[in-house]
């Protein structure tokens, strides 16, 4: 008998050591995926992708990350993060300086504005010349999204004989600037632009999720990092996969998104006015559109000089995206 119970006792302690070192194995294996983000309204993907379970649902733990406006690329590029997701206007060029980081859907249509006082002078883009343009910065898409607005109305906004002056403050800043006549308008994007327009009672003279032919151009990208795209191509989807199950999501669920997004302190302000911003948006999420919109963003902002003459788009759109295992190249 006490064999028997010897013989027992041992098998059950080898059971239990294969079962602990399985599950040290597993715990190993589960990678932590490090996504950053600043804290957007349109960033929405991301916190539905949290709350509503999505990133769950494809097998990945992931840590959010909160930056500070305009560290993404140094995260990125120092490892801190292993993803993110942007404008596609401020990616291009960072791209063509070798920004280690590879697009991997679409999110949605919208963000910019350009906006002037009620009553102003400035009826159209072309009425820009000999004007000052307030911009949060200038490798900001709000920058790029009024240069190529101008640049198609002819007005020269290159480096060269520029028609008109960029002057920086920071978004708070924007409106008041305006107000005060420092600037004659506003590059900016939402909710800065959004909120502006209402507060000061402003004109949007051309918007990006209304104005032809911006309206169907996709602003907003997911991205990974060149690394885990090359490595973990698998996990490198599933965030994919993720976020455009989110966008889906959100395009059905603007108010609900923006009451998450309050309620559990993503983004402030009034959750009824930030859904009002969302549904002017598509949020239908696009492989192809987000392909599309960059090698047409591009060739714009090499025309107006931003990108060197020498710069050739279709290597750089090629060699800036990834095509993941199982990510839909539109779930339209």
């Amino acid at each position: 008998m006490k064999k028997i119970l010897r013989k027992v006792s041992a098998a059950a302690t080898a059971a239990c050591l294969i079962m602990f070192l399985t599950g040290q194995a597993g715990s190993a294996e589960q990678k932590i995926l490090k996504v950053g983000y600043t804290g957007g309204l349109c960033e929405a993907p991301l916190h539905i992708a949290i709350e509503k379970g999505f990133f769950a649902g494809e097998g990945l733990v992931v840590e959010a990350i909160k930056l500070a406006p305009g560290t993404n690329f140094e995260a990125i590029t120092a490892g801190k993060i292993d993803a993110s997701f942007g404008l596609l206007a401020t990616l291009i060029q960072p791209l063509s300086n070798g920004l280690p980081i590879k697009i991997t859907t679409g999110l949605h249509t919208g963000c910019d504005k350009l906006l002037v006082p009620a009553g102003s002078p400035i009826k159209k883009p072309a009425d820009f010349r000999g004007k000052r343009i307030g911009v949060p910065s200038l490798t900001s898409s709000p920058i790029m999204f009024a240069k190529r607005a101008l640049a198609a109305a002819g007005v020269n906004v290159g480096n060269k004989n520029l028609e008109v002056d960029f002057i920086v403050f920071s978004n708070a800043e924007l409106p008041l600037a305006l107000e005060r006549g420092a600037v004659d308008a506003l590059a900016a994007n939402d909710p800065v632009a959004a909120r502006a327009a209402k507060e000061y009672n402003l004109t949007v003279l051309v918007d990006s999720a209304l104005t032809p032919p911006y309206n169907t151009q996709y602003c907003c990208a997911a991205y990974v990092s060149a690394e885990l795209a090359a490595k973990d191509p698998e996990s490198a989807a599933r965030y994919t996969r993720a976020m455009q199950k989110a966008a889906a999501w959100i395009q059905k669920n603007q108010d609900e998104t923006t009451q998450i997004q309050v309620e559990k302190k993503y983004v402030a302000g009034d959750p009824i006015f930030n859904a009002s911003v969302l549904k002017t948006y598509n949020y239908i999420p696009s492989v192809k559109g987000a392909y599309s919109a960059f090698g047409i963003t591009a060739q714009e902002l090499k025309a107006i000089g931003i990108l060197g003459d020498k710069a050739d788009v279709e290597f750089l759109q090629k060699n800036s995206f990834a095509l993941l295992p199982g990510v839909e190249e539109s779930m339209q």
